[in-house]
Parts: structure tokens; C-alpha cells; sequence
């Protein structure tokens, strides 16, 4: 079928795709993302991708409609789909907005149910088992625990996907630069991914 994804085996060599599910450029959770990018080693491959930047249209859920058949992804929608399975490891950097994940981050995993219907042409569960799913995210509240349903949204995404979920950093900020204080946070990021 000339239409079809390849589904590649996953690769040997670990890739982090940074998805920045901030409606800022340079906010707190950004800034922390990048703390923790810089430990790893140099020979890892990192891409980073603003969700802002690559609109997803609301996500249109067929699974209970006459025709369930869904086209192939095209356009963002690709972009987002192939950075997805070219990683090991992808890192949802997130402020909490309303005590979740941002409108483009929930956007962007809503597709997720959509991929999961291309069974034949993408296999998208099955390549994704296995990879690694972090989370990272600065909260305005001094009570760490108000970031337990973000954190709990992507475990659980993890889980249902066959991943592993590898964890969570959660920083310390309001305004623009608040960050640079949460020494703690910053001094756990130098070791969050296990550099």
C-alpha cells in the first residue's frame, strides 16, 4: 500500500522529543525543560517542538460514526505524528493550566486516540510501547500536590499506551523568570533524566 507509514522498529540510540505545550515563549516551564535538557549527553539527540507553532484543529473523535475511516495524517498533523514515533523518550513540558496540561498539549494527545484507529497503516501502540514519557511543569501554587492531576494525566497516558512513565519535575514560578529562585528544582533537573 503506497500510502502507508513505515513502522520502524524503535531505534537503539535514545531521542528526546521536548513537546512545549506553553501558550508563552521562554515561560518557566520552558526554561526548566531546558535546565534538565542541557544534563544529558551530547551524543543524545533532542528535538523541540512548540505546539503553538504547529496548530492542531480540534480533534474529531469517529470511533462511534457511520464511516470510522480515518486519513492518513497530513501536514502538522504528520509533523507531530513522525516526531512521536521517532522517539524513545518524549517529555511533555506543560505549565498546569487549570490543574492539567495546556489546551495544545490536551490537543495534541487527543490525537493520540485518533492514531490508535490507523491499526494497519501506523500501528501506533504498539511502536510506542516501550518508549519513555516524562513530564515537567511550574506551578504558581507553593503546594507541589496541585500538580498531582497534570502528573496523573500523563502516567495514566503512559500506562494505557504500554510506556514506561519515567516521571515528573515540577518547579516553582508565577512570574516570568520566577524559576532562576527554585534553587531545589533547579538542582533536581540536573539529574532528572539520569544524566
Amino acid at each position: 500500500m503506497t500510502d502507508t507509514i513505515n513502522p520502524e522498529q524503535h531505534p537503539t540510540e535514545r531521542k528526546f522529543l521536548f513537546l512545549l505545550g506553553s501558550s508563552r515563549t521562554g515561560g518557566n516551564t520552558e526554561k526548566l525543560a531546558r535546565k534538565a535538557a542541557a544534563q544529558l549527553p551530547a551524543g543524545v539527540e533532542q528535538q523541540w517542538l512548540r505546539l503553538r507553532d504547529i496548530p492542531l484543529p480540534d480533534f474529531d473523535d469517529l470511533r462511534h460514526t457511520g464511516d470510522r475511516t480515518r486519513p492518513l495524517p497530513t501536514g502538522d498533523e504528520k509533523l507531530l505524528l513522525d516526531a512521536t514515533l521517532e522517539a524513545t523518550d518524549l517529555v511533555i513540558a506543560s505549565p498546569l493550566y487549570w490543574y492539567t496540561v495546556s489546551a495544545d498539549t490536551k490537543v495534541y494527545l487527543d490525537y493520540w486516540a485518533g492514531w490508535l484507529h490507523l491499526r494497519e497503516q501506523v500501528r501506533f501502540k504498539e511502536r510506542m510501547a516501550g518508549k519513555k514519557l516524562w513530564g515537567i511543569t511550574v506551578i504558581s501554587d507553593e503546594d507541589p500536590a496541585n500538580a498531582d492531576p497534570l502528573l496523573g494525566t500523563l502516567r495514566l497516558t503512559a500506562d494505557y499506551m504500554g510506556m514506561e512513565w519515567a516521571g515528573g519535575l515540577v518547579g516553582h514560578g508565577n512570574r516570568p523568570d520566577d524559576i532562576d529562585a527554585d534553587t531545589a528544582t533547579l538542582t533536581a533537573a540536573k539529574t532528572f533524566f539520569g544524566a
